[in-house]
């Protein structure tokens, strides 16, 4: 009975000891964010003072009305969408050609499509420059695309890959066998049982590429996304509300796909949990 108490009183207090970590964990990592919201509306305009002098609404219009920041914000997105939109196709591509079939070095070629995200950005920031610059490739939107899509196709190949191997072959070798061809199977068999994957990997790369610094900062010439302005604006003090407001709208446009796609995984995994 004592070694009863004993047992449960020691669970209980590692519990609370998790607990506490978990938190702690919590804090450290949020509570710059929340000083990112607080400072976005502080009167002071020139330092970080703690606690704020005073709150203001003042600068958000201001963030917002910047025209550089508006043009940085453009060609954010537009890279992000076409970056995305080709991970897209050939992640889902190099992952239907690993699961589908059994060739010489299938291991290596899964092993480098997953590296550039793997490695430190800088060295594929450094790698992708020089690769664009012995081919003699001016540096212009198209790089910055090319060097995002890198990374972004490593997100899009994880997840279908991961859900065509929690799929049938056999749907589709019976989808063959009733006479559908190829693009009837893919269509009406192999599309819907992806579909959550995709829009899950695709709203994860796009919010790697939106973020994205370090291999923008080597393929971007003298363009400038919004990750790379709100860099350099952090060396203008009295520009420093204005980043912080432009910092807080990046934080929302980008947490909020993320939440999205972790929903959608995590319906997947509960309606293919409930149909096993």
């Amino acid at each position: 009975m004592l070694f009863r108490k004993t047992t449960q009183n020691s669970g209980d207090q590692a519990s609370w000891l998790l607990k506490l970590s978990a938190a702690g964990a919590l804090l450290f990592l949020h509570i710059p964010l929340w000083l990112i919201f607080l400072y976005s509306f502080t009167t002071d305009q020139s330092g970080y003072t703690f606690p704020p002098p005073g709150l203001t609404l003042k600068w958000i219009p201001r963030a917002i009305a910047n025209p550089e920041m508006q043009a940085a914000l453009l060609l954010t997105l537009k890279v992000a969408i076409i970056a995305t939109v080709m991970a897209l196709i050939l992640g889902t591509l190099a992952a239907a050609a690993v699961y589908r079939f059994n060739f010489f070095g299938k291991e290596t070629i899964s092993f480098l499509l997953v590296l550039p995200l793997a490695l430190p950005g800088i060295v594929t920031g450094i790698a992708i420059r020089s690769a664009i610059s012995l081919m003699g490739i001016p540096f212009s939107f198209w790089t910055i695309v090319i060097g995002h899509a890198t990374f972004c196709v490593v997100v899009v190949y994880n997840n279908v890959l991961a859900r065509f191997r929690r799929s049938s072959s056999s749907m589709i070798e019976a989808s063959m066998d009733l006479g559908a061809n190829s693009f009837q199977t893919f269509w009406n068999i192999i599309f819907p049982n992806i579909a959550t994957a995709l829009l899950a990997g695709g709203i994860l790369a796009f919010s790697l590429s939106f973020d994205e610094v370090i291999v923008t900062t080597f393929t971007a010439g003298l363009q400038q996304t919004l990750p790379i302005w709100m860099y350099s604006q952090m060396l203008r003090p009295r520009n420093r509300p204005v980043t912080n407001v432009t910092a807080m709208l990046v934080v929302l446009l980008t947490t909020l796909p993320i939440l999205i796609a972790q929903r959608i995984t995590a319906q997947s995994s509960d309606t293919e949990g409930g149909a096993k």
